[in-house]
């Protein structure tokens, strides 16, 4: 995308052709070969999705949330009902296919249709989905939605700058680092500057080809173990 001139010699951006309104995400389920994305139903997945949660006894996963470990299942439930049905962020849940479980929380969220602009957050995964296929279809998904379905521009990832794990998730799956946005945000009680990331439309198309490649059922073995990393083929499309 090149960067024009006026008639006074003054750089302006490119013409977004064709560029009109974008429509906010549908409340509609996704399906993949290891996950299903359902928007998130408390009456049917909350249960689940408190014993998965609760299998991270280290609590290892909260340390980055905004919120604590639930007590028990009556209070995850409540916090399901009071900060999860909401249109942005609009959170779905992450269903397993072999079992039907419910297995982790991810949103599409600071929704701008103006700009066709997106992020991806409040992604907890289970220990069930931790470094499984599932955990990686479901970002793919949710993706493609973002892209291909709807047509943004602009897919971002923000994270405490200090969540490595974070940081090298966003890295591997295509996104890239954008800069840091220092004193953004104070939850429980901490300063946290914020990691910038994104992926735009341009960059797609490559991007949706590593996944597709890696997602084959060839490039896995009978235990569901990869044969070639989504960050090999990510860069290998982008060359």
């Amino acid at each position: 995308m090149s960067t024009r001139t006026n008639n006074l010699g003054q750089a302006i951006g490119a013409v977004a052709d064709g560029w009109s309104v974008r429509s906010r995400p549908p409340r509609l389920p996704i399906e993949g070969r290891f996950c299903r994305i359902e928007p998130l139903n408390v009456a049917e997945h909350g249960s689940s999705l408190y014993k998965s949660l609760s299998r991270d006894t280290s609590g290892a996963n909260w340390t980055y949330l905004g919120y604590e470990p639930f007590a028990d299942e009556k209070a995850c439930l409540k916090w399901l009902e009071e900060s999860c049905l909401h249109n942005d962020p609009l959170f779905y849940t992450i269903l397993e296919t072999s079992s039907g479980k419910s297995v982790g929380l991810a949103s599409l969220m600071r929704i701008d249709v103006l700009n066709g602009v997106i992020e991806v957050g409040n992604i907890h995964y289970s220990p069930l989905l931790q470094r499984r296929p599932a955990a990686t279809e479901a970002m793919f998904l949710l993706m493609r939605r973002v892209f291909d379905e709807l047509g943004y521009r602009r897919y971002e990832w923000k994270c405490d700058s200090l969540n490595g794990p974070s940081r090298n998730a966003a890295v591997r799956l295509g996104f890239r680092y954008e800069g840091l946005f220092r004193q953004a945000v104070v939850y429980k009680g901490r300063n946290r500057d914020t990691a910038w990331f994104s992926i735009i439309d341009r960059e797609w198309p490559s991007i949706r080809a590593a996944y597709e490649e890696w997602l084959d059922p060839s490039n896995f073995d009978a235990q569901q173990h990869q044969r070639t990393p989504l960050g090999k083929l990510i860069e290998a499309h982008r060359n």
